[in-house]
């Protein structure tokens, strides 16, 4: 039998195969990024890479975004997390560009929309201490201030680190009497391999969990 056959593996004992997929977007919270605009109106864009360690919040962004020409300019933002039922409003946004002429690189059938509220029906709330507006209908709203931005291995993405300065929450996802958000009331929006979920039923909690059932 011949030995330069080129075969795909077959499953081996787990029943896994070698694939190579083109995004690796497995199952992230959705984010509005709220940043002012060099005339001082503001932007909105929806972002799927997003992590947060401690008050620290790492984002994902487009080089040739609006968004990332705004934090490198002035460094500020509200991270608003939408809950699962803006899934519509969220997707409203997702051809849109701050940018005029729309950028290269940008997806077929992108276009610019200078009121990115309008346009997904959503509704600016002041912020504290940052500049950028925050989105009224997103439960959880993080004033944040920029403390790097980066361009990835790539080349087609930045990277931002933000701190966290302020954060904002709708009463009913809070632990009442407490600083807590509520894990069975928080009902984040997920974005897994460019589909929308929101999350299923509590299967258990961390050992360091602050609120356990029951507690």
């Amino acid at each position: 039998m011949s030995s330069d056959r080129h075969v795909r593996p077959s499953a081996g004992a787990g029943g896994h195969v070698r694939i190579e997929p083109r995004i690796l977007y497995f199952g992230t919270p959705v984010a509005l990024l709220s940043t002012l605009n060099g005339d001082g109106t503001p932007n909105l864009a929806p972002v799927s890479s997003v992590w947060a360690l401690g008050m620290t919040v790492v984002l994902g962004l487009g080089a040739t975004g609006q968004t990332a020409l705004n934090l490198r300019e002035r460094p500020e933002l509200v991270v608003n997390l939408p809950s699962e039922d803006l899934w519509e409003r969220v997707e409203r946004l997702a051809p849109l560009t701050g940018r005029s002429p729309v950028p290269g690189g940008k997806p077929p059938g992108c276009r610019f929309e200078a009121d990115k509220f309008g346009a997904a029906g959503l509704t600016e709330l002041g912020s504290d201490l940052v500049g950028p507006p925050r989105v009224g209908e997103c439960p959880l709203q993080l004033e944040a201030r920029v403390r790097g931005v980066r361009a990835d291995g790539s080349g087609a993405h930045v990277v931002v680190e933000a701190e966290v300065v302020r954060v904002h929450a709708a009463q009913d996802v809070v632990v009442p009497g407490t600083d807590h958000v509520d894990p069975g009331r928080w009902r984040p929006l997920v974005y897994s391999f460019r589909h929308y979920f929101g999350l299923g039923g509590e299967l258990g909690w961390s050992h360091r969990s602050e609120t356990p059932a029951g507690r």
